[in-house]
């Protein structure tokens, strides 16, 4: 048995209870936003280690009612609540989603810690709530040791905040007094007012099925097309994502197969000049993508069509905007933004395109 084998070999139970001391512990979260629950994982990380690293989930998205954020936002909620000497042991850093690739996303965790400690063969523990993060996370680090800490009040993020965004202040039970802060001031912006708006509209749109016997489960087909190097995009006309880029797509209609309905919204809403046998014969995989947290507006499932158009020597084909979108455009895959694409767009490109 390796040194840090022998090390780590008593500390491997994630609801072993332990007082070992340890240089880097590391709480992996989305913090949308902090609250005191969060708070009282730091407070335990900060007694049982020199340093802790908090790697803030879904960094470099554009904002949006799941993720109103950014990775500036949530540090400042976290640092802001501490002392000047607790907080220069908190270390802050941005980590990437990696939907659909889980390999991708244990090196971003890596890349996030290494960033920190330099050294992913030091002395590091991961510290989370025993129910969820700290067994889930175990297995994917076994190098690593993991501290459990209780649920504070089974506090969560999500009705924090859904409430605010509904015009809702978050309580001091509930909040730190930074995080407070963070949302009062962006409560004045004209951000917070495009997801006021938003969250309004979803939660319209929601009350439509709450007769319904089951919370409905959506079906849509989308459509995912690349020629020279280039994407076919659309930028969202209306809410939810309005002005973000999406994949030509939508909803499924009742007589109608997934690939059908694939070819009907990538001709309405970017009027492709390619004749639709050509557009059959260029398909050449699909994917389903069913992360259950991908669209606001409830449970939705997509079925992706991946396009491989011919190259031309003419140029692209002619595209623009129709139904649903407001503007068609090819886009070079290296301009491809994170920042700038609706729901889990930008993950479903990288998963199929292999980038």
């Amino acid at each position: 048995m390796s040194e840090l084998s022998e090390q780590h070999s008593d500390k491997q139970h994630p609801d072993q209870k332990s007082s070992t001391h340890y240089r880097y512990l590391v709480f992996i979260g989305r913090f949308q936003p902090f609250h005191c629950g969060h708070k009282a994982v730091i407070d335990e990380a900060l007694k049982r280690a020199n340093n802790v690293i908090m790697l803030i989930g879904s960094a470099n998205l554009p904002r949006s009612l799941r993720n109103p954020f950014s990775v500036a936002e949530r540090a400042a909620m976290i640092k802001g609540a501490y002392s000047a000497e607790e907080a220069a042991r908190i270390h802050c850093v941005g980590l990437d989603d990696a939907l659909y690739n889980d390999t991708r996303w244990l090196q971003y965790v890596q890349a996030g810690v290494k960033s920190v400690t330099g050294d992913l063969q030091t002395d590091i523990g991961l510290i989370g709530h025993s129910k969820d993060s700290s067994s889930y996370y175990l297995s994917l680090f076994p190098n690593w040791a993991s501290v459990s800490v209780p649920n504070y009040h089974n506090l969560s993020a999500t009705p924090i905040r859904d409430s605010y965004l509904m015009g809702a202040t978050p309580t001091p039970e509930r909040t730190p007094e930074s995080t407070r802060s963070v949302l009062d001031e962006f409560k004045q912006t004209s951000e917070y007012q495009q997801l006021h708006d938003e969250a309004d509209f979803v939660d319209k749109y929601k009350r439509q099925w709450e007769s319904a016997p089951y919370p409905p489960t959506f079906m849509t087909a989308d459509a995912l097309v690349v020629q020279s190097g280039h994407i076919l995009l659309v930028e969202r006309r209306s809410m939810p994502g309005q002005g973000l880029w999406a994949l030509p797509g939508g909803f499924l209609n009742p007589k109608e197969t997934l690939f059908d309905a694939c070819i009907r919204e990538l001709r309405e809403e970017t009027r492709l000049k390619v004749p639709e046998p050509v557009l059959r014969g260029c398909c050449h995989s699909q994917h389903t993508f069913d992360d259950p947290y991908r669209s606001a507006r409830g449970r939705t499932i997509t079925q992706a069509f991946y396009f491989q158009l011919k190259n031309d020597p003419k140029g692209l084909p002619k595209v623009k905007g129709g139904d649903d979108a407001a503007t068609a455009f090819w886009l070079p895959l290296a301009e491809l933004d994170a920042t700038m694409m609706f729901e889990d767009h930008y993950a479903i490109i990288t998963k199929m395109v292999g980038l």
